[in-house]
């Protein structure tokens, strides 16, 4: 009886100590680097047109496309032989590894996306609503491993060390704050021609 006393006991202590360590981890713990919108004077704004931003990935993958008369078109990273047997057609493509971090972002002064771990250079897309040309950003960074207390885990900080940009709709672009880590700081300023704003 004394045994099981002196074990219940041990595990009431380690469960305190560890609820109360935990409490030290950050909540807000998303690490995002950030984008801020300027006009070309340097005035901040929110933008008028609709944004969807698409990151480069390396690599390829095959995609999967059924179509038929009178129905949408779907398309998988997967082959599905239900639709070949309700009459679709199936269109095989070799793809780029693209992803959408934003779609479609309206009457925005921000957005915040998350940085690549393992390339040293992030590639993102703006595609706008209002003109067909779209502008591409390129953001050179090294990351490193960074840990609050050993309970809270490991996070991924960023330094960023360039950017560079197509100038369609953007003008220019500048970096205001080189760490990206969890705090939700203004990292990356980018100013638009007047047309944009």
């Amino acid at each position: 009886m004394k045994i099981i006393k002196n074990i219940l006991s041990a595990i009431t202590l380690t469960m305190l100590f560890v609820s109360c360590s935990s409490n030290n981890c950050p909540l807000d713990n998303y690490v995002s680097c950030n984008y801020y919108f300027y006009d070309y004077e340097g005035n901040a704004v929110t933008l008028a047109d609709t944004l969807t931003v698409t990151t480069l990935l390396p690599g390829y993958k095959t995609q999967y496309t059924y179509s038929k008369l009178g129905y949408p078109t779907v398309t998988f990273e997967r082959q599905d032989s239900t639709y070949i047997e309700d009459g679709y057609s199936e269109k095989i493509e070799t793809v780029r590894k693209d992803t959408i971090l934003i779609n479609k972002l309206t009457n925005a002064t921000h957005f915040q996306v998350p940085m690549s771990y393992f390339n040293n250079e992030d590639t993102l897309v703006f595609s706008y609503a209002s003109i067909i040309l779209s502008d591409t950003i390129k953001i050179s960074h090294s990351s490193f491993p960074h840990v609050e207390l050993p309970e809270c885990g490991t996070y991924r900080f960023h330094n960023l060390k360039n950017a560079t940009c197509t100038d369609r709709y953007i003008d220019r672009i500048k970096i205001s704050n080189a760490k990206v880590n969890y705090e939700g700081n203004e990292n990356i300023q980018i100013f638009f021609n007047a047309t944009a704003e």
